[in-house]
């Protein structure tokens, strides 16, 4: 391994990061010791909080738990003490002193409560413009151009004279569905190009990372929940096969971010601000499938690494809030808070367990054939597309509307077809056809296109550069699937209706309800594809209200999650997580090594002395290295270590210091509170210098960062077990842990080596990576680009050379130099070096990403 510390952005080599843990005992070593208490730690907790400003402007690295807590302990003692000399000073302020802690206290309710019902507001909006121009494509309503077809056609049972297909000529009507379709996918993938990289695909495996201390600037900003709440309907409306309950997750927790940076408790506050995320995620899923109690489940079982129990409870009330505001939009007139749910009256029998049980192998077999062919076309894209996405975009959703028009299940909304698909057909509830007996077989037939055909699309469509879900569009493969089986079942009862299997139907009353099998084929599907239990019992339930059908999703999702654990560890985020190398420690995964911490660790570690270097030699130190912090020892020859300290507070005590322009570059250097008769300088009588004495002190020889270094980093012994120190990552969340042994420093860990060490086992426990994949792929590439050159040739050829489209000539409208900052992260595969983004990767790539201001 490389000689190193724990490293952080290239890009940024003046602003790191690092541990604040023991914060107070680290502020400002340029400070004396004053006796009056309070003042001191006043003047300490400005000083982190101007740290901590300048750590909000840090990219791709990773927070520290164990810091962000101290600090937090800091700034309320702080405050008490600051509060506490107010009160003695002015004893009328009492009332001020309990209204400003009420305050405080209650900020977290505050801003749940506002999230809670911007999301709310901004999901009831999502739904109406969403409905609206999935419905425009196929025609318009003459009294109000506005309304979807639902709304124009509110209130007549016997057909629709207000609603008008856009011509009676078929064809037409194909050209203009085909029309609308590019238009609106061209449009969202534009604005994201454009505007914000980052507000492409579902973000679900991001926030996954960021919730648990990752740090990407700009992924949760103002331009990206713009972007996102802008692009998502049209996205949905162009026809691709991507869904909007992921992305829906994502603008809620941009919502969270957003609004909750107004606040100075999670200004500044990594870990407190993460607790509001995980309740966004939580309302998120609530208001996407109108299920608050399965949105808590979803962020608990999916989201959230770090799960305590006011943040269960904060959750819950920020999905209430959400839900209620949704409800009180009542965005489809019908009282629902979603498009397909639904309510069953009849009950199942036992003997329908073993179909049950089928739909269950479907939804594993689905998610492990999905997850495995969406990774490779991932892989393509960010080899060949990355500068054609709005092309790539543009072309998918022209296929896909060539493709789905002739079929009525593809043709129409995915969430309109899951409405259908669940229904029972009794009720004078029918579908061209759905429920009539002499159209059974062409039905069955019908759906199985559109189960081939929708899974294929969600291959491919899936990753590109649009708002893109995949909770929707597996839920619709799974309904189109189910309701195929149930009309089999159906039919085969009415085939064999006195089979002693069939015994438990009642006669003259509907044994076999298909809807029920489309709705449990919908279940299968999301879990396979997600790798999720419990919340999908949650969320179904809550979708229907039907107690009776809780055991045949139990049934189903238990099926589904053993078949798909079969074919590899976790869901579709899961899998994203590791293939754009993402530092994260998943825990819910179990590890068995059986090796210690030192065949892990980084031995040769830049370290610094804890005197006896000058101020020039750290500053070339800070220049030349790229370390989020360094442990300080004694000397370089023992080793023995005295603590830690990061590169953010060494850089910031540096620059207060010389910005003034009063200390020689031969300044010695101090990490330990050295004894007053050691100091071999002019200022061997004079106290350490202190901000305020700079001036009056001009010419001091030494300084003194002795406060500014941890006393007490998180260290282990070499020989602890490698998964002792994972879960030491995942429960405490330090950045590093340090390496000691008889007090001398060994080495050091970080997550990206346990990463490493991991997907080095995995590599060699598994196959090797299939060479020919390239070629394959190179093979690909090279008969599209063929194919596009022909294409270009024969419309500059027909236009006389008045259109031209990119391609070998240079880069047309579609093409752009400016790439999502995803696209320059490499997948982790076993025939490759593991790389894992640790935050010294040069990404930005000329995107500016927002940080929190």
């Amino acid at each position: 391994m490389n000689s190193r510390s724990p490293k952080l952005p290239a890009h940024q080599p003046r602003r790191p990061s690092l541990p604040e843990r023991a914060i107070s005992r680290r502020l400002s070593a340029l400070s004396i010791n004053r006796p009056n208490g309070a003042a001191t730690t006043t003047t300490e907790h400005e000083l982190t909080e101007e740290i901590a400003e300048i750590k909000r402007y840090e990219d791709f690295t990773t927070i520290d738990w164990v810091q962000d807590a101290a600090r937090e302990q800091l700034r309320r003692r702080a405050r008490r003490k600051h509060n506490a000399g107010l009160f003695e000073q002015r004893g009328n302020l009492g009332w001020r002193r309990r209204l400003g802690e009420t305050y405080d206290a209650g900020q977290a309710w505050i801003v749940v409560t506002l999230v809670g019902a911007a999301i709310g507001l901004n999901a009831g909006f999502l739904n109406i413009i969403t409905e609206w121009l999935s419905d425009i494509k196929l025609g318009y309503c003459t009294t109000a151009f506005y309304l979807n077809e639902s709304f124009c056609c509110w209130g007549d049972e016997k057909g629709c004279s207000e609603w008008h297909r856009w011509s009676s000529f078929w064809p037409l009507n194909y050209f203009l569905y085909f029309l609308f379709s590019t238009f609106f996918a061209l449009a969202s993938a534009s604005l994201v190009k454009a505007f914000a990289p980052y507000a492409a695909g579902s973000g679900i495996s991001e926030i996954k990372c960021i919730i648990a201390g990752f740090v990407m600037k700009g992924f949760l900003g103002s331009w990206t929940l713009l972007i996102k709440s802008i692009c998502l309907p049209l996205a949905i409306a162009s026809g691709l096969s991507v869904g909007k309950e992921g992305p829906s997750v994502h603008y809620a927790v941009c919502t969270g971010n957003v609004i909750s940076k107004f606040f100075g408790k999670y200004k500044r506050n990594a870990a407190k601000t993460r607790e509001i995320l995980s309740a966004c995620a939580a309302a998120g899923v609530a208001v996407a499938f109108g299920s608050p109690i399965g949105g808590v489940l979803f962020s608990l079982e999916e989201m959230s690494s770090y799960f305590p129990l006011k943040t269960i409870w904060r959750s819950y009330f920020c999905a209430l809030v959400a839900t209620a505001v949704l409800a009180a939009m009542n965005p489809f007139w019908t009282g629902q808070l979603v498009m397909f749910e639904v309510r069953y009256d009849r009950s199942w029998h036992f003997f329908e367990i073993i179909f049950f049980i089928f739909i269950g192998v479907f939804g594993g077999l689905y998610g492990a054939f999905v997850m495995k062919w969406n990774l490779r076309a991932q892989a393509f894209r960010k080899k060949y597309l990355a500068k054609y996405a709005v092309l790539e975009a543009t072309l998918l959703a022209a296929g896909t509307a060539i493709l789905c028009f002739p079929n009525m299940f593809l043709r129409i909304d995915m969430t309109e077809s899951m409405e259908i698909l669940f229904l029972e057909c009794e009720g004078g509830r029918d579908y061209d056809g759905l429920c009539e007996a002499k159209h059974r077989w062409s039905m069955a037939l019908s759906l199985a296109f559109a189960t081939i055909m929708r899974t294929f699309l969600v291959i491919i469509s899936y990753g590109c550069k649009v708002p893109a879900g995949i909770f929707v569009p597996s839920m619709a493969i799974g309904a189109s699937f189910g309701r195929m089986v149930g009309i089999l079942v159906q039919a085969l009862h009415e085939g064999f209706p006195r089979a002693r299997f069939f015994a438990a139907c009642e006669p003259d009353v509907p044994c076999i309800t298909p809807g029920t099998y489309a709705f449990l084929g919908a279940a299968a599907a999301l879990s396979g594809i997600m790798h999720i239990t419990v919340s999908v019992v949650v969320i179904m339930f809550e979708l229907t209200g039907a107690l009776t059908y809780i055991l045949p999703t139990m049934i189903v999702v238990g099926v589904t999650k053993a078949v798909g654990e079969r074919f590899g560890k976790g869901g579709i985020a899961d899998r994203m997580i590791w293939f754009n190398g993402f530092p994260f420690l998943d825990n819910k995964e179990e590890h068995t090594f059986g090796v210690p911490v030192s065949q892990v660790m980084t031995s040769e570690v830049t370290s610094l002395p804890s005197s006896g270097m000058n101020l020039r030699a750290v500053e070339h130190l800070l220049s030349q290295t790229k370390y989020q912090g360094f442990p300080v020892v004694e000397d370089r020859a023992s080793k023995i270590l005295l603590g830690y300290i990061g590169r953010t507070e060494l850089r910031y005590a540096i620059d207060r210091t010389t910005k003034e322009g009063f200390i020689s570059p031969n300044a010695k250097c101090f990490f330990t509170q050295p004894p007053s008769t050691s100091l071999q300088t002019p200022s061997l009588n004079a106290p350490p210098i202190t901000f305020e004495a700079i001036e009056s002190a001009s010419g001091q020889q030494s300084i003194d960062f002795s406060r500014f270094i941890d006393p007490t980093p998180l260290s282990v012994h070499p020989r602890l077990p490698l998964e002792t120190v994972m879960e030491l990552f995942k429960k405490m969340g330090p950045r590093v842990i340090l390496v000691e042994y008889r007090g001398r420093l060994a080495g050091l860990v970080t997550v990206k080596d346990c990463l490493k060490y991991q997907f080095k086992v995995e590599a060699q426990e598994t196959s090797s990576h299939d060479s020919s994949l390239d070629l394959r792929q190179e093979k690909l590439w090279a008969i599209m680009s063929r194919a596009a050159d022909w294409v270009a040739d024969r419309v500059m050829s027909v236009s006389g050379g008045r259109i031209q489209l990119g391609g070998g000539r240079g880069p047309g409208f579609t093409e752009s130099e400016a790439v999502d900052p995803r696209d320059h992260l490499s997948p982790i595969v076993p025939s490759s070096r593991h790389d894992i983004l640790d935050g010294t990767e040069d990404i930005d790539a000329g995107v500016e990403l927002q940080a929190r201001q």
